[in-house]
């Protein structure tokens, strides 16, 4: 295969090898990912409850339970066999377009996240663009249509209230977490993400890791809250908000339609716990045994990508304690706290860290 590959042309085998990370990323990595991620929510907020949780579903036709680890190929089967009822009254066009405009910019983002280093001579990201940073940013805004045209075409007052909620929550974070990212463009002066990870490579003071959370503490924790507020996640999940709206934009959904919504929710905090492994954490980097260099062996680049997962399921695990253990907000407090602090305190922190690199730099100059 790899011979064959060899000999197409260079445009021909950049188109290839896109398609097999394409697919790689998607079947072998993300969809199974979603599915224990779901399941792994559901198991921990049972432990946090002091309940069981799912345990049963194991392999089929045997008393083998397997600790529930079947729960999520039940589940799957489940959504793809229930009937796919549409309601009279939505605007049908809009209703089926929703669930797509969810999903799709959920996947699109992680098109452009380098979850590893080198495995032989690829680079493990499937699109490494100049302009990654903007990319994402443009790409995750486009999730916002789909639950506000969710909530339109459903023709009833709960998923409408759930889309309006949804497109004001949205843009108000968004305004924050593009700016909490502004000055590590600022400090690493390039906008690649790949670059991004190697300017976090080697050690600070010679025994910390080199890594954007000990020199941007503030963006982290913009950066950070606001990814809760734009996956929906309590405490900022008011366009679901069950206690109020039943289910929210997606009340009138059922079948592989509500399962897509479902999909493209655990897709955004998989994106959002990527872009902060990435952006604040080293990526696929450790400041010990070379392994803050891009790999020289197979063995070695599935180890950096090993690495950048496991960064990765910390974020996942806070993202699922937080939610079983904070109160929502009320609406009026949570856009409060977007327009009245994070704004501010975002640009704030622009200007703060642009005065103390140029205060560094002309330093250094003179």
């Amino acid at each position: 295969m790899f011979d064959w590959i060899n000999n197409l042309s260079p445009g021909m085998q950049t188109a290839v090898w896109a398609t097999i990370k394409i697919l790689g990323v998607l079947f072998l990595a993300v969809l199974p990912m979603v599915s224990y991620y779901v399941m792994a929510e559901r198991r921990i907020s049972a432990w946090i409850q002091d309940r069981v949780g799912p345990n049963r579903v194991g392999i089929p036709l045997t008393k083998i339970k397997l600790f529930g680890l079947g729960q999520p190929a039940a589940d799957a089967v489940k959504a793809i066999l229930k009937e796919d009822f549409m309601p009279a009254h939505v605007r049908k066009v809009y209703f089926w377009l929703a669930p797509m405009l969810t999903l799709i910019p959920a996947f699109m983002v992680l098109a452009v996240i380098p979850f590893g280093s080198t495995l032989g001579a690829q680079k493990m990201v499937i699109a490494d663009l100049n302009v990654g940073i903007l990319y994402t940013f443009g790409i995750v805004s486009l999730g916002v249509y789909g639950i506000v045209l969710a909530g339109y075409a459903a023709n009833s007052k709960y998923p409408f209230l759930g889309g309006i909620r949804s497109s004001a929550q949205l843009v108000s974070y968004e305004l924050a977490m593009g700016m909490s990212v502004v000055p590590v463009f600022m400090l690493v002066g390039d906008l690649n993400l790949s670059s991004i990870i190697g300017y976090q490579q080697g050690t600070l003071l010679g025994f910390l890791p080199n890594w954007l959370i000990f020199k941007l503490p503030f963006c982290f924790i913009i950066f950070l809250i606001s990814a809760f507020a734009e996956t929906n996640r309590l405490p900022f999940d008011l366009p679901e908000s069950e206690t109020e709206l039943v289910a929210g934009y997606n009340t009138e959904y059922s079948s592989m339609k509500f399962a897509m919504f479902f999909m493209g929710e655990y897709t955004n905090m998989i994106a959002a716990s990527a872009m902060m492994v990435t952006l604040f954490f080293g990526g696929w980097t450790l400041p010990f045994a070379g392994l803050d260099q891009p790999a020289t062996t197979i063995m070695g680049g599935f180890l950096h990508i090993g690495i950048f997962i496991g960064k990765m399921l910390f974020f996942m695990v806070l993202f699922i304690w937080v939610r079983w253990m904070l109160p929502r907000f009320r609406y009026d407090q949570l856009m409060d706290l977007g327009w009245r602090r994070f704004v501010p305190f975002a640009l704030a922190n622009i200007l703060f860290y642009a005065v103390y690199i140029w205060a560094t730099t002309s330093g250094a100059a003179n």
